[in-house]
C-alpha cells in the first residue's frame, strides 16, 4: 500500500528538507546509545589503561568508536528502512523457536548490563555518602524506575542529554587540574601499541565497547524520527541524518572516554600508582589533584550509572516487547513487564552476590556468550533482501560488517577465556 498516493498530503507535510539546522531535530537517539560506550564498565577499563600504560593505549579508543559507528549504524538502518527495532525483525522473520531463544538471551544481556550499571551508580552514592552498596543500588533503581515509568521517551531523551553534557563538563573539568602531554596523546590515539601484560586490558575495552542491548536500543529509538516507510526520499533522508547523529554521538564517547584514560595517565601512571578500582582512583585523587577533583569523579559515575541503567531498562523492555512483535511503548504491559525483569532481576542479583567484583565478572560472562547471537541476528536482517528489499547492505557494507563482527566476537571469545581461566 502506497500512502503516499491514499494521503498526499501526508508525504508533502513530511518531505524532505534539506536546511543547515535541521540535523538538531535528529540529535538525541545516537546519545542514549553512547550512554552504554561510557558506563561504568568502560570507565574502570579506561581508568585500568591510563594508570598502567600512560597514553599508550589510546588506540584502542579510536579502534572501538570506529567499529561501534559501523554497528550502531547498522542497526539504525534496519529501524529506518523497516519500521522494525532488532527484536521485532527476530520475530517477524525467524522461526518462532529461534526467535524466542534469541530474544531470551537478549533479555537476559540487559539484565546483566543493568547489574553492572547499577553497580555503578551504588559505587558512586558509597564514593559521595558512604551508603552500603545495596542501599545506593535501591536509590538508583528508584531514580530510573521514575524516569522510565513517570516520563515520555522525548524527556528521557533530554534527560540523557543532560547527562551526557554533565559527564563531558566533569572530564573537562578533571583535565584543567592535571598536565598532559599531548604529544604523547595523539601519538597515543593514531599508533597502535601492545606493551607487556596488556593484552586482557585491551580485549577489555574493545571486545566490550559493543553491547547486545545497544544494538537493539538503536534499532527502536532511532523510529522516534521516523514518519513515512512509502517515500524512499524520506528514508534516504532520514539515514543520511541517523548517520550524522551517530558520528556525533560517538564522537563524543570517544572524547569522553580518551578523557578517562587522559585522567589516569596525567594523575596516576605518572605517579607511579596502578589502580584496579574505581574506588580507588577516586581515593588517589584526593592527594595527588585534590578534593574537589575526586567530588566530580564520583559525581561522573552517579550521572552515568543513572543514565546507562535508563537505557539497560529500555533496552530490556523493547526486546521483551518484540518477543510479542510489539514496539517499546511504557504504557504497554508487555514493555512494563521487559523492563520490570531487567531492573528487578539486576537488583535481586546485587543482593545474592556478596562480592561486587564477581558480579561484574559474571556480568561481562554473559554478555561474552550472547553478544554473537545478536550481532549476527543483526547481519542476517540487514542483509536480506527479503527483510530489507532495496535498503539491503551491498556486498561491500557485508564484508566491512563481518569483518568488524568477526573481530568483536573473537575479542569477547578471548575475553570469556581469559575471565574463566584467571577466575
Amino acid at each position: 500500500m502506497n500512502l503516499s498516493k491514499l494521503f498526499p498530503s501526508l508525504t508533502e507535510r513530511h518531505a524532505p528538507r534539506f536546511m543547515a539546522l535541521e540535523i538538531w531535530k535528529y540529535i538525541g537517539p545516537g546519545l542514549l546509545v553512547t550512554v552504554g560506550f561510557i558506563d561504568p564498565g568502560n570507565w574502570a577499563a579506561n581508568v585500568a589503561a591510563g594508570s598502567d600504560y600512560g597514553y599508550r593505549l589510546l588506540w584502542m579508543v579510536t579502534l572501538s568508536t570506529v567499529m561501534l559507528i559501523v554497528l550502531q549504524h547498522n542497526a539504525a538502518h534496519l529501524g529506518i528502512a523497516t519500521g522494525l527495532c532488532l527484536s521485532e525483525g527476530a520475530a517477524h522473520h525467524l522461526s518462532p523457536c529461534k526467535a524466542r531463544f534469541v530474544l531470551s538471551t537478549a533479555v537476559l544481556a540487559s539484565v546483566s548490563t543493568a547489574l553492572a550499571e547499577l553497580l555503578g551508580g551504588a559505587i558512586a552514592l558509597r564514593m559521595l555518602f558512604g551508603l552500603p552498596l545495596w542501599l545506593g543500588a535501591l536509590l538508583t533503581l528508584g531514580v530510573v524506575s521514575w524516569m522510565l515509568f513517570a516520563n515520555s521517551y522525548r524527556r528521557i531523551e533530554k534527560y540523557i542529554i543532560g547527562f551526557v553534557s554533565l559527564i563531558g563538563i566533569s572530564f573537562v573539568f578533571e583535565l584543567s587540574m592535571v598536565h598532559i602531554d599531548w604529544g604523547q596523546a595523539v601519538r597515543g590515539w593514531v599508533v597502535p601499541a601492545f606493551p607487556e601484560g596488556s593484552i586482557p586490558v585491551i580485549m577489555s575495552v574493545l571486545g566490550a565497547v559493543v553491547m547486545p542491548h545497544n544494538l537493539f536500543l538503536h534499532s527502536e529509538v532511532i523510529q522516534s524520527r521516523q514518519w513515512n516507510l512509502d517515500n524512499d526520499a524520506i528514508i534516504h533522508h532520514q539515514l543520511k541524518y541517523e548517520f550524522l547523529d551517530t558520528l556525533v554521538s560517538m564522537l563524543i564517547g570517544w572524547a569522553i572516554n580518551s578523557s578517562m584514560i587522559l585522567l589516569a595517565a596525567s594523575a596516576f601512571y605518572a605517579a607511579g600508582a596502578s589502580v584496579t578500582e574505581l574506588e580507588q582512583a577516586q581515593n588517589l585523587l584526593t592527594p595527588l589533584v585534590g578534593g574537589a577533583a575526586a567530588v566530580v569523579f564520583a559525581l561522573a559515575l552517579l550521572f552515568a550509572g543513572v543514565a546507562s541503567t535508563v537505557t539497560a531498562g529500555m533496552a530490556g523492555g523493547a526486546i521483551f516487547a518484540g518477543i510479542f512483535k510489539e514496539p517499546y511503548n511504557i504504557h504497554d504491559v508487555h514493555t512494563r513487564v521487559g523492563v520490570g525483569i531487567t531492573l528487578g532481576l539486576a537488583y535481586l542479583i546485587i543482593l545474592v552476590i556478596p562480592d561486587p567484583f564477581k558480579g561484574l565478572i559474571f556480568s561481562q560472562i554473559a554478555l561474552s556468550i550472547q553478544l554473537p547471537f545478536t550481532i549476527l541476528l543483526q547481519l542476517y536482517l540487514t542483509s536480506s533482501k527479503k527483510v530489507m528489499g532495496k535498503w539491503a547492505n551491498k556486498p561491500s557494507t557485508v564484508a566491512v560488517l563481518s569483518v568488524i563482527a568477526a573481530v568483536v566476537i573473537a575479542l569477547n571469545v578471548l575475553l570469556l577465556w581469559d575471565t574463566l581461566g584467571g577466575n
